[in-house]
């Protein structure tokens, strides 16, 4: 059974900003005018669990530390059609994954929802640390109101 809308937070929080999209699910589950509108799920650094729980959906919004060339703190809304990957995978990890080739590979094997919505936000910092840098700290607020918005339609 297809169910409605899901939050996916993907990121590493034992590395500063790295770990935003798994706050800004921490913060979501968290506040109750959030309740039943969607599911939230934390992905954290297991990128290929993404696969597996993306065509439980219709609507899937992916929250992501993302380099773009912009400020720190920049919060960008795409959908995988408007970009191209050009993540390099070290291979030393099994947790490492391209979200793009993951949505692709869905795609592929016709288990991807009906709409994908991703929201990068570019880091200040990526370094050993379990804390927010002060930037993206302080629209921690703000991001958050930006994906409630974006599943409440």
């Amino acid at each position: 059974m297809v169910k409605g809308s899901a939050v996916f937070g993907l990121g590493n929080i034992l590395m500063s900003d790295e770990g935003i999209g798994c706050r800004i699910v921490e913060r979501l589950l968290g506040q109750k005018d959030s309740a039943g509108f969607a599911d939230f799920i934390e992905i954290g650094t297991k990128g290929m669990s993404l696969f597996h729980l993306l065509g439980d959906y219709k609507k899937a919004v992916i929250v992501d530390c993302a380099l773009m060339d912009t400020e720190p703190g920049t919060i960008k809304r795409f959908t995988p059609d408007d970009v191209n990957s050009v993540k390099k995978l070290a291979h030393y990890s099994l947790h490492e994954a391209d979200v793009l080739g993951i949505i692709e590979m869905s795609r592929k094997l016709g288990q991807s929802p009906q709409e994908i919505v991703i929201f990068g936000i570019e880091p200040q910092i990526v370094e050993p640390g379990q804390r927010l840098s002060s930037t993206l700290s302080q629209h921690l607020d703000s991001y958050t109101q930006t994906i409630l918005d974006e599943i409440r339609g």
